[in-house]
């Protein structure tokens, strides 16, 4: 590409960031991919390249193009690959929940019911002296605990948890979007766009998991939104997951964000916790149920592996 086939947009910017305070900026330049972009679009283009978290709202004024060699601004280019992680040297972070008898995940959904089928003591007539085995026996819905949702969880037609690509569920490039902002529930597009989701595992961080297994865990939990849901499909994520009661707003029976996500193949994981051990971004992730045909959901053990 010749200096005469690029552009540079000129604009100035005013931000105002979910948290409080705002941010100005006159006489802005950023390389652009084509002739032309949308204020929309250039706003976006801005917070990725300042890496901005919490943004609320951006406004764009006095936009001039002009056609002017790149100068490498982030945003307008893939990033490069992770580098590979040491094969040692690792700390690894549990990021699931423990599945207890009797315990509640999902208001209206049964607990699960965890025993015996063969008890040690029943079994010891089978064996030698001396020799004895537990064979147990768990009866449970799949939506327990921490789980992992598989396209055929919301269609028909899609992949159950036998026919989901282990590539989309163990060992993905990790990244952390911090959403813990006051009385906020909806994550929405401009707290995403700051982060590099392709091929990635996108983990929210809410910090509601803080109220599980109490009944406050039930009411007012934050949720991705559909625009934040469409974006995340737009940039290629390879797994979504959050560390609330549902990655939908529950009062919305529409359910965007499993529609959308699920619909291009993205696994969803719901329950998670202990995401604030986590760094943004430099971990691996993997949350693996059984390979069960016939069902879309199921409890995972969810956990992060992170190079000292």
């Amino acid at each position: 590409m010749g200096i005469d086939d690029q552009w540079r947009v000129r604009f100035d910017a005013e931000v105002t960031f979910a948290n409080g305070g705002g941010l100005r900026v006159d006489d802005f330049r950023l390389d652009i991919p084509g002739d032309d972009i949308g204020d929309r679009e250039l706003a976006e283009l801005f917070v990725r390249h300042l890496g901005l978290l919490m943004v609320d709202e951006v406004r764009i004024s006095a936009k001039k193009l002009i056609r002017e060699q790149h100068k490498g601004s982030r945003g307008t280019a893939s990033a490069e690959p992770a580098p590979a992680e040491a094969a040692t040297g690792r700390t690894v972070i549990d990021l699931s929940h423990r599945v207890r008898t009797g315990m509640e995940t999902y208001p209206g959904l049964p607990g699960p019911e965890i025993g015996a089928h063969l008890s040690r003591e029943e079994s010891r007539g089978h064996y030698a002296p001396g020799t004895e085995f537990h064979i147990g026996r768990v009866s449970m819905v799949g939506n327990t605990g921490t789980y992992l949702d598989a396209p055929f969880h919301r269609f028909a037609d899609g992949p159950d948890l036998a026919n989901v690509l282990l590539s989309r569920m163990v060992d993905l490039d990790g990244v952390v979007v911090r959403a813990t902002v006051g009385d906020q529930r909806a994550i929405d597009r401009s707290l995403l766009l700051p982060h590099d989701v392709t091929g990635r595992a996108v983990l929210l961080h809410t910090g509601w998991d803080r109220h599980f297994g109490t009944t406050r865990y039930n009411d007012g939990h934050p949720y991705l939104t559909a625009d934040g849901a469409a974006w995340l499909v737009e940039q290629g994520a390879a797994l979504v997951g959050i560390d609330s009661l549902n990655i939908d707003d529950t009062d919305d029976a529409f359910r965007p964000a499993h529609t959308a996500l699920l619909g291009a193949g993205i696994p969803v994981v719901e329950h998670l916790r202990g995401l604030d051990r986590l760094p943004p971004h430099g971990f691996r992730f993997t949350a693996a149920p059984p390979a069960v045909e016939g069902l879309g959901t199921f409890t995972v053990r969810a956990f992060a592996l992170l190079d000292h």
